[in-house]
């Protein structure tokens, strides 16, 4: 962990990806919390990706809205890296509440708004951003009329482009679950994208599921038709799921006008119950999502703080689908060797010793390190499962363990396994981990808790597996960070 970055004193790490690191630093002249993000090494050399970095912050300094990051600074380390210095989200980001309790149509209904009004700050400024998905909207912290409330923000306009350069060459990108169809398609954009997506959005903090679970960028172009918005559960006056289908409608033409008129048309069908208590946070102050700690001192903490999982922020091109892997990870499984332990983490490797992996104590309660049968592979190749039972694998158990695989491929596959016991599945993150390009999927309100697929390019010709059923994301995410493989 860097003690500076410039002039600010670096607190801890906020999270990192594959074009850049997010610090939580201090402004010791204006005596405040920071974000400061930092082009990631391995890009330094590269002029495309160091001038897409600038661009971000240049289109956030033509925007002075509340409801967009705000950057206050620039500059350049030794090294060369330029870095960013931004306003400090310290109520995290809506991936994060929308995993934690989920939104009433109230509080959805008031990101709505607020993420609505910095994406038309966006483009009367001529700047759309692309790629607006729930780990793109920050909460912050702000006094208002001496009390404090919480205020959504547009962040992250790493895919952002002028308009006038958006109508003569557009990349292909985005997030497939809510990126627009023309945007999947390469075609000239327009606001109406940035609709689409906000849209998408809506629809996911209202049913908590999201409209579409597109794999890729191929699917999101011919989208289809969602399912129904309202569930047994929670059921919305036909008014709503109106509204937000014709912000979800495949051709631009037939959306609404702008960012704005859908705000106002989503807030009509809702009606008056819809309208959050202003005497009180909008959004409950959550003490437990980052928050910036102390003032930094002149000498370094005696304990440095924990760093969160870095979210995945780099897109890597995906091609060949993995079939029926789950039922072959049930035959993987077979012939466990049953024993209990204690309650400490314990490491355990598979036979040949290419495999291992740190797991609580109580998951080691039955083991299988033979080799397996990977799909289509016609050999036998390590392997490593550990479970809380014999079977943790079963649909719809509630059990917890991990299973490792090495696979033979040459690309990371376009679809991981399905879960269809589970209720909620989120985008596909595409993310680079010790420069190994990887591809993961989080399933949420499993039987169980969560379960996340990972699949690893080890190696030119060799693919790494991973499932994890948890009962929370904590433990997921620890044990995916203790996953280790030998002799690549």
């Amino acid at each position: 962990m860097p003690s500076r970055l410039g002039r600010y004193a670096v607190r801890r790490r906020i999270g990192s990806g594959g074009f850049a690191t997010v610090w939580l630093a201090y402004d010791e002249q204006l005596d405040s919390p920071v974000a400061v993000k930092v082009l990631a090494e391995n890009w330094t050399e590269d002029q495309a990706v160091r001038q897409r970095f600038l661009e971000e912050g240049r289109f956030l300094r033509k925007v002075e809205s509340p409801y967009v990051v705000t950057v206050y600074d620039a500059g350049e380390l030794e090294d060369g890296r330029p870095y960013l210095v931004m306003s400090y989200a310290d109520q995290g980001t809506l991936a994060d509440r929308m995993e934690i309790l989920g939104l009433t149509p109230g509080q959805a209904l008031e990101v709505v708004r607020q993420v609505g009004t910095g994406l038309q700050a966006l483009h009367v400024r001529g700047v759309l951003h692309r790629d607006v998905k729930p780990a793109n909207v920050l909460f912050r912290t702000v006094e208002v009329a001496g009390r404090h409330e919480v205020r959504a923000m547009v962040a992250d306009l790493g895919l952002g482009k002028a308009l006038d350069m958006s109508s003569r060459l557009t990349m292909i990108a985005g997030t497939p679950s809510f990126v627009a169809p023309e945007q999947a398609q390469g075609e000239p954009l327009d606001p109406r994208a940035d609709q689409y997506s906000l849209a998408a959005l809506t629809y996911l903090m209202l049913s908590g599921r999201s409209p579409y679970a597109h794999a890729s960028l191929a699917a999101a172009a011919a989208p289809g038709t969602p399912p129904p918005l309202s569930t047994p559960e929670r059921v919305f006056p036909k008014a709503v799921e109106s509204v937000v289908l014709r912000g979800l409608a495949p051709d631009r033409e037939d959306r609404w006008p702008d960012v704005a008129a859908y705000v106002d048309a989503l807030a009509t069908a809702l009606g008056p119950e819809s309208e959050v208590d202003r005497s009180e946070p909008w959004l409950p102050l959550d003490p437990d999502l980052t928050q910036p700690g102390a003032r930094p001192s002149p000498l370094p903490p005696s304990r440095p703080l924990s760093d969160p999982v870095p979210p995945p922020r780099l897109r890597r091109r995906m091609l060949a689908a993995i079939a029926g892997l789950v039922a072959l990870l049930l035959g993987a499984a077979a012939g466990y060797a049953v024993e209990k332990r204690g309650d400490a983490d314990v490491t355990v490797s598979d036979r040949t010793g290419t495999l291992s992996v740190t797991v609580p104590g109580d998951w080691d309660g039955a083991r299988s390190t033979r080799t397996w049968k990977a799909p289509d592979a016609g050999g036998e190749f390590p392997a490593l499962s550990v479970g809380t039972s014999e079977d943790w694998t079963d649909v719809g158990s509630t059990e917890q363990g991990v299973f490792l695989g090495i696979l033979p491929g040459d690309e990371l596959p376009e679809q991981v396994p399905q879960h269809p016991e589970c209720h909620i599945a989120q985008e596909p993150v595409d993310d680079v981990i010790d420069e190994n390009a990887t591809r993961t999927v989080v399933y949420t309100r499993c039987p169980g808790g969560i379960t996340v697929e990972r699949v690893v390019q080890l190696a030119a010709n060799r693919l790494l597996w991973v499932q994890v059923r948890s009962a929370d994301r904590a433990t997921a995410n620890a044990v995916l960070d203790d996953v280790a493989t030998h002799g690549f």
